[in-house]
């Protein structure tokens, strides 16, 4: 069993990133393929915030980064979407 943080996230990393890969190649409506993967990157981002750059210790900005890469992602799905 790995104890360390920052191994436990990149195996969450490449996990993300498998199911990215696997969601390409479902036959699902583009829509879908794009929210999909656009919610996977959003979850590999906070991932990223929390351990790689220690931002677990401070709640506040790593909610307040949250919040922005959410609106960026919706922001982002919503222009695909038109």
């Amino acid at each position: 069993m790995v104890n360390n943080p920052l191994i436990k996230a990149w195996f969450a990393l490449l996990g993300l990133s498998l199911g990215s890969a696997l969601l390409t190649m479902t036959p699902v409506p583009p829509a879908v393929m794009g929210g999909g993967i656009l919610l996977l990157a959003l979850i590999k981002g906070r991932i990223i915030l929390a351990r790689y750059l220690e931002l677990a210790h401070s709640p506040a900005w790593l909610r307040g980064f949250t919040i922005v890469l959410t609106g960026f992602a919706v922001l982002i799905f919503g222009l695909y979407s038109i």
